[in-house]
């Protein structure tokens, strides 16, 4: 019994991560296609077929086009292949090219004006970044926030916060010159400013002055994994003082916009800390790890929960797609960049190697996010077994 006990919730726990998983990526994925599909139609390129999903075709169907819509096996991506491409990545097929009559030349992707090539190329990221928007824009508007004043109530003895001069009463006003709104505006920057400098802009007795506080570097295990955070120690208004504050559709636009640009700046914040060694790679998560937060999400969030982790992933597919990496979106805009400051493509050998090596990087990256999602796995199954 204690064998089929454990694996029923096994089971359960499978498809409680893996369900919630496909929604939120099936929709990331499928809205970033949809940005390349529809802005290729708009130029008048031909379509041959839109993938969610890779492999093996599991059922699909023809539109009056000629397009291919279909559900492939490997539900971890998708794909447009476009007239004139070798592969769903948009590799262009250059043999095939040259067979084509005029007729055909003129729906193919590889022969398109540079303008257009670029187009469809970044609607997908595009398309990601206002699908957050929507998301977030739409959240506010619906729900409303609940907002803190961003007052000190006590300063934690030994703290950054202390070190700084910070005082109970203290209304905190800006981090960095960028308006601090409530006390969870504050904790938001603060969590992800470890170890950095910030210029913190305090109001007391009624006069304005400028702390500058180096939040501490903390470390905890959640259910999403380890999680790195700066800290001040500062401790805020009762949760019983917090208001519910309802926005119109203009500031809820306003405030979506701000919350993309929140995780963009963010994200490349991080990267920038990764590559000068300052912050540690074991946070990059792939496909397990994505999973295990989607399950978590649905089960403490919900659908709300749910649909701010499609506007947060969102984002970081679109950013991801535009590094200039041979393969992804970015690179072919790089590709594009050299073709338009030369007046020419480049060689036909340069464009393989590239994408080669792009391959070679995307791989790596992927299989070194699932090592960290199966070391992040097994911790938290230790933690659990103690």
């Amino acid at each position: 019994m204690d064998f089929l006990n454990a694996m029923g919730g096994t089971a359960a726990g499978f498809f409680g991560n893996v369900i919630p998983f496909l929604i939120v990526l099936s929709v990331v994925v499928f809205v970033h296609e949809m940005g390349h599909f529809l802005v290729g139609r708009w130029c008048g390129v031909g379509v041959h077929a839109f993938s969610l999903g890779f492999g093996p075709e599991l059922f699909g169907f023809n539109d009056r086009h000629g397009t291919r819509w279909k559900l492939s096996a490997v539900p971890l991506g998708g794909y447009v292949k476009f007239h004139g491409d070798a592969n769903g990545a948009s590799v262009p097929d250059p043999e095939a090219v040259a067979r084509m009559s005029p007729q055909e030349r003129a729906t193919s992707f590889p022969t398109q004006p540079l303008a257009k090539r670029a187009a469809i190329v970044a609607a997908g990221p595009i398309a990601n970044f206002l699908l957050a928007i929507v998301l977030f824009s739409g959240a506010i508007y619906f729900g409303g926030r609940y907002e803190t004043p961003a007052r000190v109530e006590a300063v934690v003895a030994g703290s950054a916060a202390e070190r700084a001069g910070f005082q109970p009463g203290d209304v905190i006003r800006a981090i960095g010159g960028s308006a601090v709104n409530s006390f969870t505006d504050m904790q938001r920057t603060v969590s992800t400013s470890a170890g950095s400098s910030l210029a913190i802009t305090v109001e007391r007795n009624g006069e304005r002055q400028v702390l500058t506080a180096v939040p501490d570097g903390m470390e905890e295990r959640t259910p999403f994994g380890r999680h790195r955070f700066g800290r001040l120690g500062i401790q805020g208004p009762k949760g019983s003082e917090a208001k519910l504050v309802q926005y119109g559709p203009l500031q809820s636009v306003g405030l979506g916009i701000h919350e993309t640009y929140f995780v963009v700046d963010r994200t490349i914040d991080y990267i920038g800390k990764l590559v000068t060694g300052r912050e540690s790679a074991d946070q990059l998560s792939g496909p397990i790890g994505i999973a295990r937060v989607s399950g978590e999400v649905a089960k403490v969030g919900g659908a709300g929960g749910l649909i701010g982790l499609i506007a947060l992933l969102s984002v970081s597919i679109g950013l991801l797609n535009l590094f200039p990496v041979p393969l992804l979106d970015g690179g072919h805009l790089l590709f594009y960049a050299f073709e338009a400051a030369r007046g020419r493509p480049l060689s036909e050998r340069t464009q393989e190697i590239g994408f080669r090596i792009g391959l070679a990087l995307v791989l790596f990256l992927m299989l070194f996010a699932a090592w960290n999602d199966v070391l992040n796995l097994g911790a938290s199954w230790a933690a659990r077994g103690t």
